[in-house]
């Protein structure tokens, strides 16, 4: 490659990432984002593990740190909503001396925007239509912006990557739905446990409430079959399905439902597992949720900061041959996501126990963990 142009489309976790280390190494990157700007908040999620150094090598630690929930502990409450249990969260630490950090993911997308907007072009409020792809590099075409060329294109754009879709085909034939949806919404003021995340469970269901920054998030984690026609845009559809799910559950639940018909804020999706035989078509290549989606417990943003650096260093050390860089890139990143994916299944369990013997068995559990506090 003689410019080494690269497109990335998505501004979350993964593209700003990417749009940082590419610059670093003399590429020329430009980022397109649907959204008309960064979110303002979201989902709480950790950068830890793998992560860690990229961000201390980023040098966005320190607001990392200030962007950083209050939660230091998991308080398991049991179906009528007593105390059973209460777990330290987080405290590993990297080589730097660094512990692991949780904050709103809309917090970690903006620090992360913020380190790259200078050395990055972002075009927001447009997205990618549709891709042309040869030997010497890709034609764009986007919704709003007239269309450019490219010597690569990655597609960071999440679960439901319109990138994936032009390049790879329809998202049924790589996205599988694990039994469980996921609902978060912001609930606001002050909260009773200001550095406790609240556990209630009933048999396949799953409440929480999380202190945040003194703002109250509330999640709804259920198990569930395939929704037929479920449309992750419709927020309509997302209320019902919710509201049908926790039909007469017991505690907090009545009002959290009664909050979720009223929120402007609803985030609503299937928890699942991107499954592909290769991240990369030619000069097209996939990063993140898209690549490689990892649900539940927040390891899917510390993985994509991880994977950026990895596709980073791997373009660099190849630059003028794109093929042995992108199997480089997913040899290697493949070695931390495949784990990741494989223990879902056992996270899910652990959060959501499918029946009220296997809440008890969990708690009991709880109850002798010697970390406990």
């Amino acid at each position: 490659m003689t410019s080494r142009t690269v497109l990335i489309s998505g501004a979350g976790v993964a593209g700003p990432t990417l749009a940082f280390w590419l610059a670093r190494h003399g590429f020329q990157p430009t980022v397109v984002e649907r959204a008309q700007g960064l979110r303002s908040s979201g989902n709480p999620v950790d950068v830890r593990g793998p992560a860690l150094p990229v961000a201390e090598a980023m040098g966005v630690m320190d607001r990392l740190r200030d962007a950083a929930t209050h939660a230091t502990a998991l308080r398991l409450l049991s179906p009528d909503g007593r105390p059973v249990a209460r777990l330290p969260l987080g405290g590993r630490r990297s080589a730097a001396g660094n512990t692991e950090v949780e904050l709103p993911r809309g917090d970690l997308a903006a620090v992360l925007h913020e380190a790259a907007r200078d050395r990055a072009e972002f075009l927001f409020d447009d997205t990618v239509t549709e891709l042309r792809q040869d030997p010497g590099g890709v034609d764009v075409v986007f919704d709003r912006a007239r269309p450019r060329r490219f010597d690569l294109v990655v597609g960071a754009d999440g679960l439901h990557s319109a990138t994936r879709r032009l390049a790879f085909g329809p998202e049924p034939d790589f996205v599988v739905h694990l039994g469980v949806y996921v609902a978060t919404m912001p609930l606001g003021g002050p909260v009773d446990h200001p550095h406790d995340v609240l556990i209630h469970n009933e048999p396949g269901r799953m409440v929480s409430i999380h202190p945040g920054r003194g703002q109250a998030l509330a999640a709804f984690i259920f198990r569930h079959p395939q929704v037929p026609g479920f449309d992750h845009r419709d927020t309509g559809q997302h209320r019902r399905i919710v509201t049908d799910a926790y039909a007469g559950a017991r505690w907090r639940v009545p009002e959290l439902l009664a909050r979720l018909h009223d929120t402007d804020e609803l985030y609503f999706d299937s928890v699942s597992r991107v499954d592909l035989p290769t991240w990369s078509r030619g000069r097209i290549t996939l990063l993140g949720d898209a690549a490689s989606c990892v649900s539940l417990f927040g390891d899917g943003s510390s993985l994509a900061m991880a994977g950026a650096h990895t596709l980073a260093g791997a373009l660099a050390a190849d630059p003028d041959d794109h093929d042995l860089a992108l199997r480089r890139y997913e040899s290697t990143h493949r070695r931390l996501v495949e784990p990741k994916q494989r223990g879902m299944g056992r996270a899910a369990a652990l959060l959501v126990p499918k029946t009220a013997l296997g809440i008890t068995a969990r708690n009991l559990a709880a109850r002798a963990w010697p970390g406990r506090v």
